[in-house]
């Protein structure tokens, strides 16, 4: 199996507010440090990677952000045209498709053509064009919408070779599938918190890429890793001490601090076991206790991928 950075084509999926542009960034960083030309992709999102890469705001055209690194936030419209513009090169003959009215509604009534539209440019961007093709960069790292819909992008491609009749649209969803599912050249990267709900979800979203999906996983992020400050055997005594306190004791705030701790210490103890069940190379990234997150932040969380 290749290393994580070796793949041409990276899912960073998982549940909403687990951090998946944060692991998307950071990626993108720890790529391309090692010279790989790198796209990091988001699928029409609220955007938060600039704040990230400091770099000012990522829209819908690509921008360059670091050394060897691109960002671009992809929107349904713009990704359609930009797409069928590099499937058929000439505008002349773009517009002769893709602003047919048969085409045109053709398309309104395929099932994920918008998903399809932004999943289409980004591979397009990996693979180029042809069997033998090259894309623009050695990797593109696509930022997914959260589970739920990033799951439904994720079968796009499937329904789009189920209903489709032959011609350019299938023929390239066949193409997109054949890289999606070679665990050589693409993966989905699952990142979580080490918490009860996040973790449940994991578990059922690992189950639904491989089982349903037929996609491989490489890696497993674990974010916001609290340092461990108590031991299992410490932990009944810290949460037991505020309720072993006189009224007004100098250190009941300190004691209710410590007995959250532990409580938190231990969710996530058992979280991480459930989680150890899953069969790929586990990464743990460490809460960084900043209210707003920066280059220099992602710089540090991107050593944890090389």
């Amino acid at each position: 199996m290749p290393a994580l950075l070796d793949h041409r084509f990276l899912f960073v999926v998982g549940k909403g507010g687990v951090g998946k542009t944060t692991v998307a960034a950071s990626l993108g960083l720890a790529a391309a440090r090692k010279g790989k030309r790198t796209l990091v992709a988001l699928a029409n999102a609220k955007e938060r990677l600039s704040s990230l890469y400091e770099c000012p705001p990522i829209g819908e055209k690509i921008v360059h952000v670091a050394p060897n690194l691109d960002a671009v936030n992809m929107t349904p419209a713009s990704a359609l045209e930009e797409y069928g513009m590099m499937v058929l090169k000439i505008r002349a003959l773009y517009e002769a498709v893709f602003e047919n009215r048969f085409v045109r509604a053709f398309l309104r009534g395929t099932p994920g053509i918008e998903a399809w539209a932004m999943l289409g440019k980004a591979y397009f961007h990996a693979v180029g064009h042809g069997p033998e093709g090259r894309g623009d960069y050695d990797l593109v790292i696509l930022d997914a919408p959260a589970t739920g819909h990033g799951l439904d992008m994720l079968r796009v491609p499937q329904v789009i070779v189920d209903v489709a009749p032959p011609g350019l649209l299938r023929r390239e969803a066949e193409r997109a599938l054949e890289l999606f599912r070679d665990p050589k050249r693409a993966g989905c990267v699952v990142v979580t918190l080490p918490e009860d709900m996040p973790a449940n979800e994991t578990l059922e979203l690992h189950a639904a890429l491989v089982n349903d999906l037929r996609l491989p996983v490489p890696a497993l992020v674990v974010n916001q890793l609290l340092p461990k400050l108590f031991s299992t055997e410490e932990r009944p005594l810290v949460t037991g001490l505020p309720a072993k306190l006189a009224e007004g004791s100098p250190i009941a705030s300190l004691a209710t601090a410590g007995r959250t701790r532990a409580l938190r210490e231990a969710v996530q103890e058992a979280s991480l076991q459930r989680l150890a069940s899953l069969p790929m190379p586990r990464i743990s990234l460490p809460r960084i206790f900043e209210p707003e997150l920066g280059r220099s932040h992602v710089e540090s969380l991107s050593r944890a991928f090389d």
